[in-house]
């Protein structure tokens, strides 16, 4: 009888080793799994990443001297974030999407350390119609409280002027009135800056660098549609040749020659569409239209990284890692842990068990 009991005794001892093994076992691969879809994977995809090389070739200064390297400007650039905020969204969408894709570009910030982030101008999320629609004084005067956006701007000697896009609607508004009036200022300020000696008019405003400005807007210039457009992270083949309305997925003809001959700029930073693209303009000048910084957009979100001067410049792009491939591995790790719980309580075969009278099966035949 005694006997009979310790065996009972050292039966449950042992099942309750199995049990916690196994519960521990589960534990770690859990774990595991959400450190390397939630950590690890970042710095597998986003490190590989690279601030461009500028191929600048360089002179001579004074008596034969090498030119000193000018001044190189590292700058990141987003584009439609899409953040919901606190109101709007499902918790588990907020949590998951906006937090990781914003967790990623924050990594990449700290490990290479740019010179700037430039992200509001383009990380708009309206997509009204119409101006009048949605925007107001009080919203302008929130928005630039909160970012404090100046339309023009220098760091170390590069030009930027920002541009509020949306108000560029040419219906005669109050706010589009006010717009204009900034862009041509600006225009002014920017070209006697040009000039080596300063002409008649231009007052004593202190001198900008000489030059081209780069451009940052929301919209982009006019352009029928997507078609010319390539790349992993273009507009799908269904939407390529989708033509663009004016006014509301890029701005008017009329506008986009205005800001051309207003400001003259060497590259111009757009966002809007979700997808990328690079149009020459005339003159040769470059727009390049940044992709969505966002999963919601995106299966591939990813951001420009820029190298610029006052003469130059190079842009790379940087991916997040693709949502899908995230879910597969969730997906996977699930089923590999619903099989590891199984095959201990008998409900499934163990895989080994299985070969073998697969393997029998064959040897009857």
């Amino acid at each position: 009888m005694a006997s009979s009991q310790l065996g009972a005794r050292g039966q449950c001892l042992r099942l309750l080793k199995t049990r916690g093994f196994l519960l521990l076992k589960l534990s770690a691969a859990i774990l595991a799994v959400l450190l390397f879809c939630e950590f690890l994977i970042y710095y597998l995809v986003i490190f590989r990443c690279s601030w461009p090389e500028l191929k600048t070739p360089e002179g001579a200064g004074t008596l034969g001297a090498p030119k000193a390297p000018e001044p190189v400007l590292r700058a990141m650039f987003l584009a439609d974030t899409h953040l919901l905020g606190a109101v709007r969204g499902h918790w588990l969408d907020k949590l998951r999407r906006p937090g990781r894709t914003m967790w990623g570009a924050s990594g990449r910030c700290s490990d290479t350390r740019p010179t700037c982030s430039c992200g509001p101008w383009l990380a708009t999320t309206t997509s009204a119609s119409t101006t009048s629609e949605w925007m107001d004084t009080y919203r302008i005067k929130r928005f630039e409280k909160v970012f404090n956006p100046e339309r023009l701007f220098s760091w170390k000697g590069i030009n930027f002027v920002m541009v509020n896009s949306v108000a560029l609607e040419g219906d005669g508004c109050d706010i589009c009135s006010r717009a204009e009036a900034e862009l041509l200022e600006i225009s002014h300020w920017l070209n006697c800056s040009r000039e080596e000696h300063s002409p008649r008019g231009c007052g004593d405003r202190q001198r900008l660098p000489a030059s081209a400005p780069i451009l940052l807007q929301h919209f982009p210039l006019y352009r029928r549609n997507d078609a010319n457009c390539s790349g992993e992270d273009a507009a799908p083949p269904d939407e390529k040749y989708t033509p663009f309305k004016e006014r509301y997925d890029v701005l008017s003809w009329e506008v986009s020659r205005k800001l051309l001959w207003w400001l003259r700029p060497r590259l111009i930073l757009s966002g809007h569409t979700h997808s990328a693209c690079e149009v020459q303009h005339r003159a040769g000048v470059l727009e390049v239209s940044v992709p969505s910084f966002s999963w919601r957009n995106r299966n591939n979100p990813s951001f420009i990284m820029g190298s610029i001067t006052p003469m130059d410049y190079a842009l790379a792009k940087c991916y997040l890692p693709r949502e899908d491939m995230v879910l597969t591995t969730y997906c996977v790790a699930a089923g590999c842990l619903m099989l590891i719980t199984l095959i201990p309580t008998g409900l499934v075969s163990a895989p080994f068990h299985f070969g073998q009278r697969v393997l029998r099966k064959f040897k009857t035949m």
